[in-house]
């Protein structure tokens, strides 16, 4: 079966652009698949940890906000349970999706005269939902209903969205400010003011038919946020929600020679986009660097802005845009989550994750529990090896200890106690040699535990254990609750430390594997 994503390339706005999965497995890997992490199999790493040393605030901005499927599909009970399951690994307090004007919600529509008729039965259910499980909405003000919609143009998901700007823009602001008014209603300002409101989803690709598209576009935002601040000066609007983190630096001039109200910037990319849409250049860039360097690049150019103090906010990312299941299904993503999260530190205020569940249809409906969805959890409410990457990485601390590697991280915990990330990285599909660390540690005091979490190919991992039963594209109920237990994280290693803490402690960490250890009393 060969998986896509739709219309990810700026050379293809047009058309649908297909990747073949299969030609991806049989080339040898190269280094736009492993980068600049170290490479393992070599000679054991010691790493010297001062648990007493200074340390820098440290945010745990990756797990502050999700990307899930289209809207109308949070009020199915699957979507809900995966997200009480993500949120109890995490403690994420944000959701994003597509499609709140979508025709399925019902929001728009027009009588026999023509006039506007606003429906927001479904908006309430879907927003209820998402309370109710203790998570707010990012709120991406998309697509256009089609009664409001000035050409038929629809992007090529399967559930066809419409993505022409609106045929009366004064239509466009009034069902904007009716929007806002009933959500105000509802939940009231002092919850709305804790929302974003982002305008519309990357619209510099397939996902906007205006012409030109970013002249279009900056009216569209122009539009929508001042119909929002009409309603309350406190309601959070930014943009531009672009795609390979483009159009930053000409949005922010935008809005500050305009005088136009903004109150984030975000914006896209994934560790497989091409240097030429991200960085309009003919290098080739790692899977591992890619995110990095453009959220590095975007936070340069909002500090180099008329706003510098613009919160920055990538609301979707992931190791790919495509469907592999040698990425975003398997335990690759152990050490590219870690190293992404080491590097972009600092630099960002949220990166979201897309998406915490394959309860996902942009490519129809799902048809195998591994097929390489971004969900956290795969079809069947079963965790993937990226649930436990996350769970695991939620023990971190909230301060960071500078260390000398690009493959430990090391946090203090509120508690005191420290906690170390350990990964080694390997390219995807592909074994590597396992990697041992010696972890020499310093000024523990009274901390004589170590307690060992490990996901890897056997840790925490359900897909050799779907492969083992056939790759059924159906499993039956027993088979389900198998893969649920295999993709269970497995009680963690428990050590004792010498009284001394003379000798280095030592972790052997397999390719493709990712150890959280937490050091305590």
């Amino acid at each position: 079966m060969l998986n896509f994503r739709w219309g990810r390339s700026k050379k293809s706005r047009t058309t649908l652009v297909l990747f073949p999965i299969l030609l991806i497995g049989a080339l040898a890997w190269s280094v736009a698949d492993f980068g600049s992490p170290a490479l393992p199999g070599e000679a054991a790493t010691t790493v010297t940890i001062n648990a007493q040393a200074p340390t820098q605030p440290f945010p745990h901005y990756w797990e502050r906000m999700f990307g899930s499927g289209r809207a109308i599909l949070s009020l199915r009970d699957s979507y809900r349970r995966d997200l009480r399951a993500v949120r109890r690994a995490t403690g994420f307090e944000y959701i994003r999706f597509h499609g709140i004007f979508d025709d399925d919600v019902g929001v728009y529509s027009e009588d026999t005269q023509g006039r506007p008729v606003y429906n927001f039965t479904y908006v309430d259910q879907i927003y209820d939902g998402l309370l109710a499980n203790g998570v707010r909405p990012f709120v991406e003000i998309s697509f256009m209903p089609k009664a409001l919609a000035s050409t038929q143009t629809q992007m090529l998901f399967w559930y066809r969205p419409y993505v022409a700007p609106p045929k009366d823009w004064t239509r466009w602001d009034d069902l904007i400010e009716a929007f806002a008014r009933h959500l105000i209603a509802r939940y009231g300002i002092d919850e709305l003011s804790q929302w974003y409101f982002e305008v519309w989803n990357e619209p510099n690709i397939m996902f906007w038919a205006g012409q030109p598209k970013q002249e279009t576009y900056f009216k569209l935002y122009d539009e929508t946020a001042k119909a929002l601040k009409q309603v309350s000066p406190r309601l959070r609007v930014g943009g531009p929600s672009t795609a390979q983190a483009a159009w930053v630096g000409a949005f922010i001039k935008h809005c500050a020679d305009g005088n136009v109200p903004v109150d984030f910037v975000s914006t896209h990319v994934y560790a497989n986009d091409s240097s030429e849409d991200v960085f309009g250049t003919h290098e080739t860039i790692s899977r591992f660097d890619m995110v990095p360097r453009a959220v590095r690049k975007v936070h340069d150019q909002v500090k180099n802005s008329a706003r510098p103090d613009l919160p920055i906010i990538f609301s979707e990312y992931n190791a790919s845009y495509m469907n592999e299941v040698d990425v975003t299904d398997s335990a690759f993503m152990g050490p590219w989550l870690a190293s992404t999260i080491s590097r972009c530190d600092g630099l960002v205020d949220t990166l979201a994750y897309w998406s915490f569940s394959d309860v996902f249809e942009e490519q129809g409906v799902v048809k195998r529990p591994f097929y390489g969805g971004y969900g956290l959890m795969a079809a069947g409410n079963i965790p993937k090896a990226s649930y436990n990457d996350f769970a695991i990485l939620h023990r971190l601390g909230t301060e960071r200890i500078a260390v000398d590697s690009d493959s430990v991280l090391a946090t203090r915990r509120d508690d005191g106690s420290l906690a170390v990330a350990v990964w080694n990285c390997a390219p995807p599909g592909k074994s590597g040699a396992s990697r041992e660390f010696n972890l020499s540690l310093q000024g523990l005091g009274d901390m004589h535990q170590a307690i060992i979490f490990r996901v890897d190919h056997e840790h925490g991992s359900a897909l050799a254990a779907w492969e083992a039963m056939g790759k059924a594209d159906f499993p039956t109920r027993e088979q389900q609750e198998l893969l649920r237990d295999a993709g269970r994280l497995p009680a963690p290693e428990i050590r004792t430390l010498p009284a001394t803490n003379d000798e280095a402690f030592s972790v052997t960490v397999p390719a493709h594997g990712l150890d959280v250890i937490l050091f305590q009393k």
